[in-house]
């Protein structure tokens, strides 16, 4: 599985933006798609995942402000009211049916006015 994530960029606080990742070979076996977002020092950390079946999981401090979707092998994240802590490197994750899991290249997302 490869995946290819777009999106990121400089956002002021307060707004929006749109990540979106597409994975490619075995699609057939993930399970889970979604982010995870790591700051310098930091341990990578969960923002959100949604599974085939529709589950979804978001990390505590991007709930009610971030919005995951997903269309088989295509998942986007949708983040409003963006806040200068969740400036990261944004990671496009997906793991497979039978535990492995798949990591994409990092995208920055900076939040600065």
């Amino acid at each position: 599985v490869q995946l290819q994530a777009f999106g990121g960029g400089l956002v002021q606080p307060g707004g929006s933006l749109r990540l979106s990742c597409a994975a490619s070979g075995s699609i057939q076996s993930i399970k889970t798609m979604g982010w995870y977002r790591q700051v310098p020092g930091k341990q990578r950390e969960l923002v959100a995942t949604r599974t085939t079946g529709g589950s979804t999981l978001y990390g505590d401090s991007v709930k009610g402000r971030f919005t995951i979707s997903r269309d088989n092998a295509k998942v986007a994240l949708q983040m409003n009211s963006l806040k200068p802590e969740d400036t990261a490197v944004y990671y496009c994750y997906a793991m497979r049916y039978d535990g492995l899991d798949y990591w994409g290249k990092g995208t920055l997302v900076t939040v600065s006015s």
